[in-house]
């Protein structure tokens, strides 16, 4: 089988649809299923140049421009290029694969796939979410505009919806109207992390030198305020005082320019020299990283799967995370982690509890967690449910063509 991932990118900071096209498709490949991507990233990305599977990177360059159309344009990645080369080449596969909503990759997907026949399937990864309805009213209103016309029209069309987890199911009936999907819960998950070794957290300890030896709480994830990286400052100034050999350590790609406020934040906690910033950690480093921290830490207000939440799992670590990170029923039910609410007195609850454990306790959970990792969140069960899911599928177009 031959199937085509349409997704805006194949740049790794900007989030995990990315990740888990690419754990995926080594999965897949095992199965005998081929896949291409097609991407809105700039015609010769060097990214795209050096990805391991076939990547058709057509975008174009993105305008300099001040003004509303150039910014708009910027904003949806527009390239008609990608969309005309869409609308001919759709038909050279068994299934598509549409990644993620509301930029112009979507729009290209409605356009070639709509009416086609080619059976295809759409992963929203939380962009369905009420969260976002709160946080961005304007722009909520201007997504229902697109919801009647774009993207509401290719998710009622599609052979499936494909959910992460129960709970993004459920999260995304509340949010557009109509709602008219089919939708389906697929496994999801990370990939299982390289052996223990102690020169990945040795790499990781080189990049912070004022960090030393020193025990440490880490965060990592792209810095963006609905991640709660403000409420986790100010949770951890609480509890600074009562651990003095405690770090924080806040890992992961700046793209919304938040750090300097967020450092300044700390400084005026008095707590700038316990929190520690490496910016985005690749492997084997970021297992290190995990390995040797105390416990993982994601107070989000808004999480739909969480693939760095399943390696961290993997890793054997305890997970501290909001209840609105998608996955905290199946982590708690599991005793893995523990869940608070996505405010500053659930996170700071959530660091006091973590403090109370004794090592037996932490040492429990840990093993936990990578139970819980193996039996529900491997990326091997996730490729075989996403292979099921297009098998099915493609068998009922073919099906229907005959009769």
């Amino acid at each position: 089988m031959r199937i085509l991932h349409i997704i805006p990118s194949v740049d790794t900071t900007q989030g995990g649809p990315i990740e888990g096209v690419n754990r995926m498709g080594e999965v897949l490949a095992g199965l005998g299923i081929t896949q291409e991507l097609l991407t809105l990233d700039p015609m010769g990305s060097p990214l795209a140049i050096e990805h391991k599977r076939t990547v058709h990177a057509l975008g174009e360059p993105a305008p300099p421009g001040a003004g509303l159309i150039d910014r708009f344009r910027r904003w949806a990645h527009y390239s008609p290029v990608a969309r005309d080369w869409a609308k001919l080449r759709v038909h050279d596969y068994d299934a598509v694969v549409v990644n993620s909503l509301w930029n112009y990759a979507t729009r290209i997907a409605r356009l070639s796939l709509v009416g086609s026949g080619i059976p295809y399937v759409v992963y929203p990864h939380g962009m369905l979410d009420p969260w976002f309805r709160r946080r961005y009213p304007i722009k909520h209103a201007a997504k229902q505009l697109l919801w009647w016309f774009n993207e509401g029209v290719l998710l009622r069309n599609a052979d499936a919806v494909l959910f992460t987890c129960d709970e993004e199911r459920r999260l995304a009936r509340q949010t557009f109207f109509p709602y008219q999907v089919n939708e389906r819960v697929v496994a999801y998950g990370a990939g299982a992390p390289p052996s223990a070794d102690p020169e990945h957290e040795k790499a990781f300890r080189a990049m912070l030198p004022a960090l030393g030896a020193r025990r440490y709480l880490l965060f990592m994830s792209r810095i963006h305020e609905k991640k709660g990286c403000d409420l986790l400052i100010d949770a951890f100034a609480t509890i600074a005082a009562k651990d003095s050999e405690l770090d924080l350590v806040i890992a992961g790609p700046d793209q919304a320019g938040w750090c300097a406020a967020l450092r300044a934040q700390a400084k005026s906690l008095g707590i700038a020299d316990r929190i520690h910033w490496p910016g985005m950690l690749l492997a084997p480093v970021k297992y290190g990283a995990l390995r040797g921290s105390e416990a993982f830490i994601l107070p989000s207000h808004q999480e739909n799967f969480g693939i760095v939440v399943a390696e961290a799992l993997a890793c054997g670590c305890v997970v501290l995370i909001s209840d609105q990170v998608n996955i905290w029923r199946e982590i708690a039910a599991a005793e893995a982690g523990l869940v608070k609410p996505d405010t500053l007195a659930g996170t700071t609850a959530l660091l006091a509890r973590f403090a109370a454990l004794d090592t037996s306790q932490k040492a429990a959970m840990r093993k936990r967690a990578v139970i819980l990792f193996a039996e529900q969140f491997d990326v091997r069960q996730a490729g075989l449910a996403l292979a099921e899911t297009l098998h099915d599928i493609t068998q009922k177009k073919k099906l229907l063509s005959y009769k």
